[in-house]
């Protein structure tokens, strides 16, 4: 009888586990393996070999926003670089040359670029290019008749590479 008791505690707890914890957690708690991933650290991008020469090369794009670089920008970028502005509208489309222009516009007037990369998927596309999902935070500097002031702007972007032997080229979303 006190051996029925204590298999009935035992499957009471079990199933407060398996109804009130993380089925992750419960997988742990009974020494199952579990499926979850590793992350890359301060990333939400699952942790490999390529998706950490990935980062690391996006790491690059970004130190050279924030030394407002455009030699190191064009250096990245891929021959065939082009940028759509993310709409239907072909007026603002540009190439690589055109784009390389309005980076000179863009950091002729920043002071200074503070540019943060939040990097939320690495993954590939239908003609093998590798897409890099981040949220940047981009602050800069810039000169008004009151001074100079501190902006801010948040969003969602996408680059999208192409591989170079051992690295990458960035094909579009600078």
């Amino acid at each position: 009888m006190e051996s029925q008791n204590m298999l009935r505690t035992r499957l009471a707890q079990l199933a407060f586990l398996f109804v009130w914890c993380a089925p992750g957690a419960f997988a742990v708690g009974l020494g199952l393996p579990g499926c979850a991933t590793r992350n890359i650290p301060d990333t939400d991008v699952a942790d490999s070999e390529f998706n950490r020469r990935v980062i690391e090369f996006c790491e690059g794009y970004r130190r050279a926003v924030e030394k407002r670089s455009i030699g190191q920008l064009a250096s990245l970028a891929d021959p065939k670089y082009f940028e759509d502005g993310g709409n239907a509208d072909p007026s603002d489309d540009m190439d690589f040359n055109e784009f390389k222009a309005s980076l000179a516009q863009v950091f002729a007037k920043a002071r200074a670029i503070r540019y943060e990369m939040k990097y939320r998927r690495v993954g590939r596309g239908e003609k093998q290019q590798v897409y890099v999902d981040y949220t940047f935070s981009a602050s800069y500097k810039i000169p008004t008749e009151h001074g100079d002031v501190w902006r801010r702007r948040v969003a969602e972007n996408r680059l999208e590479l192409v591989e170079h032997g051992e690295t990458f080229k960035i094909i579009s979303g600078m």
